[in-house]
């Protein structure tokens, strides 16, 4: 049993799309976990569909909408204050050292995050490689797991097979509704979702999508 999970990802939608379902698991077990967020993903290209926001309101959309997803996931939200798209010029230490303050804080027995360079956008390998990086920076002996996760066509072919792999279809009805939280940005992907599937039907592509979370455990003896 976990004592507290960490989730570190740098936008909204990041946790309900990559994690609700493992999230989800873990609150049923009644063990806490809390959300760092990189960004408020202001720079997205998604304003809805039909649009209902726009390159000024964006911003306050997408935190209302994370504040929501975190309410239906039960989980406690901290942003972190940096800026969408900007994530990969940051200096890396001093990233790190924010999360190591709050980790130090929290003292979470699991961090959950991307895998870097095998996590498609720059905020993401940036977001996971200084959250790595946090945690190495601690005390050997308070270090929690990672588990990092990789989404990038070329991941299993590269790293292997995952060491988690979470089947979450238990949990989806959980995962659907706080991706739909995120309503400026679920509905272009998971119209992604029913493309690649060729079906109609946008539950069935989500789940098929997005029914397994995978993660990798990161060796910090390398």
């Amino acid at each position: 049993m976990e004592k507290h999970v960490v989730v570190i990802y740098p936008h909204p939608d990041d946790e309900s799309f990559g994690a609700a379902g493992t999230i989800t698991k873990f609150r049923e077990q009644d063990v806490p976990v809390t959300y760092l967020c990189g960004t408020l993903g202001e720079m997205g290209r998604n304003m809805g569909s039909p649009a209902f926001a726009n390159r000024e309101t964006l911003p306050e959309v997408r935190k209302e909408e994370l504040v929501d997803a975190c309410s239906t996931l039960d989980v406690d939200l901290r942003m972190l204050g940096y800026r969408d798209k900007t994530l990969e010029f940051e200096d890396r230490r001093e990233v790190a050292e924010h999360l190591k303050g709050v980790l130090d804080e929290i003292q979470p027995s699991l961090v959950i995050t991307h895998y870097p360079d095998y996590a498609v956008h720059p905020d993401h390998n940036a977001m996971g490689a200084a959250a790595i990086e946090a945690v190495r920076l601690m005390d050997p002996e308070d270090r929690p797991t990672v588990w990092a996760q990789a989404i990038s066509n070329n991941h299993i072919d590269e790293l292997g097979k995952p060491d988690i792999s979470n089947d979450v279809t238990p949990f989806f009805d959980q995962k659907m509704e706080a991706i739909l939280c995120h309503q400026s940005q679920a509905s272009g992907i998971l119209g992604q979702f029913q493309e690649n599937f060729a079906t109609n039907d946008v539950r069935e592509a989500a789940k098929r999508q997005l029914g397994k979370e995978r993660f990798y455990i990161w060796d910090f003896r390398e």
